[in-house]
């Protein structure tokens, strides 16, 4: 419309009058009269498409039969509705300016049917209205590849799915693993992640926190079995160590740790040891000790009545009842004298006396063993104490203690079992009377096999 100027009447009425019912339209309108209108023809690439011609409008654009202005003119076109001002008020600045009734002149275009206009985003429906156009769809949005088109009233947004977040506009994947989405592990996914757990421990149902797996249950070790957070831990009963699997138990060998842990022999037996004593002897009541059995004292001998039973550590002798070797005569049961009166006595000892020990093997040494002294002295006399025989590997010596004792001292360490006859002779000096005489002890000593 192009109205004349000078045929314009100017009539001022308040805002409110012309929109009673609109709060917010007068700053709408006021936008609209200052906004410029934007050429869409212009700038919109292919804006129509087909044979459509492009025809800018205020606010809009449409689109059109290329062909449609070479069509013929119609004059007969439908009469502008009035315009009509408002009377102006001289003390008030005007609300609004509206053009005046315009002129009827021709238009300087043809004329043709207006369809129904509807605002940008929607197309028009089949019953008259406008209906929004559902960009994503259609796919006449311009979201970016990554991104995902989400329809709106009468346009459509981008947005990023679950996951991901807007940088540089590219959807870019979140890393949900560094913000300690999952309680042990985790393993970042496009778009999500995935939480695990360590050994010895379940994911719960929530997908995100572990529960501890308590193995014990299913009983894993062959003995005893720890719960521990995340694990677990096997015990053995006494006597028994881990094997390397870490479940299973193996017998401990003791014995191959001491061999003091028994007096003679240690036994090894499932998770303990046992010590058991040789022959003729029992096992004391700590366990671990031998003690000499007295077969003697018990009668387990064999012995007869006319023998003499005779124990020593380890075993026991019968002793035959003793026969004196001439020109010796028996004196008592355990003693033989040759007479002086007897020729064939004069270089011989005046008496043996038959005793019997017993001595642990490997004793240690030096150590006294026995002891033997003058039983009758004579004034002006004095006694010589030594080995006449039997010390064959120089074991033993005599010390002599006094003028009348002597004592056998075990040298050198002895082994057994043996046994062992040594002549212990005291001799007599009397210088007064010139007298030399001399008595033997004839001592058997039973060396044992142990040296207990």
């Amino acid at each position: 419309l192009n109205p004349n100027p000078s045929d314009l009447k100017i009539t001022r009425r308040p805002f409110s009058a012309l929109f009673p019912r609109c709060s917010g339209c007068r700053n709408a309108l006021i936008a609209l009269l200052c906004l410029p209108d934007v050429n869409e023809c212009g700038i919109l690439p292919q804006a129509c498409q087909g044979d459509m011609q492009c025809i800018n409008q205020i606010g809009g654009y449409r689109c059109i039969p290329a062909g449609l202005y070479d069509r013929p003119f119609r004059p007969n076109s439908p009469a502008l509705p009035e315009l009509s001002y408002p009377d102006a008020d001289p003390d008030r600045t005007a609300d609004v300016f509206l053009p005046g009734r315009p002129r009827s002149v021709e238009p300087s275009y043809p004329r043709v049917s207006s369809p129904l206009l509807c605002t940008l985003g929607y197309a028009p429906a089949a019953d008259g209205t406008c209906n929004d156009v559902d960009e994503c769809e259609t796919n006449s949005h311009h979201c970016n590849p990554t991104q995902v088109c989400i329809n709106t009233a009468g346009g459509y947004t981008c947005s990023c799915t679950e996951g991901y977040w807007l940088i540089g506009g590219q959807c870019q994947d979140i890393d949900e693993c560094r913000y300690g989405y999952c309680q042990q592990l985790c393993a970042n996914t496009p778009g999500s992640y995935s939480c695990s757990c360590n050994p010895g421990f379940n994911l719960n149902p929530d997908q995100r926190t572990c529960q501890d797996v308590e193995e014990c249950e299913e009983e894993p070790c062959s003995h005893g079995c720890i719960n521990t957070y995340g694990s677990f831990m096997c015990n053995c009963d006494e006597g028994f160590e881990l094997a390397a699997d870490g479940t299973s138990c193996i017998d401990w060998d003791e014995c191959s740790f001491s061999e003091f842990l028994c007096q003679y022999r240690c036994v090894n037996t499932p998770g303990s040891f046992s010590c058991i004593c040789p022959p003729g002897y029992y096992l004391y009541e700590d366990g671990r000790s031998c003690e000499d059995i007295n077969e003697c004292d018990t009668g387990n001998n064999t012995c007869t009545t006319q023998q003499v039973c005779f124990n020593f550590q380890g075993g026991y002798i019968c002793l035959n009842p003793l026969q004196c070797q001439p020109p010796y005569v028996a004196v008592s049961d355990n003693q033989c004298m040759c007479s002086a009166e007897n020729p064939d006595c004069r270089s011989r000892p005046f008496t043996i006396l038959y005793r019997h020990m017993d001595l642990s093997s490997g004793r240690t040494v030096p150590a006294d063993i026995f002891q033997m002294q003058a039983t009758t002295r004579y004034p002006g006399s004095f006694y010589i104490f030594q080995i006449q025989s039997g010390n064959d590997g120089r074991e033993f010596h005599m010390r002599q203690t006094s003028n009348v004792s002597a004592t056998l001292v075990l040298a050198r360490p002895i082994k057994g079992p043996r046994e062992v006859v040594l002549d212990l002779e005291m001799v007599t000096v009397n210088n007064v009377i010139n007298f030399r005489g001399s008595s033997i002890i004839r001592l058997t000593i039973y060396v044992s096999e142990h040296p207990f």
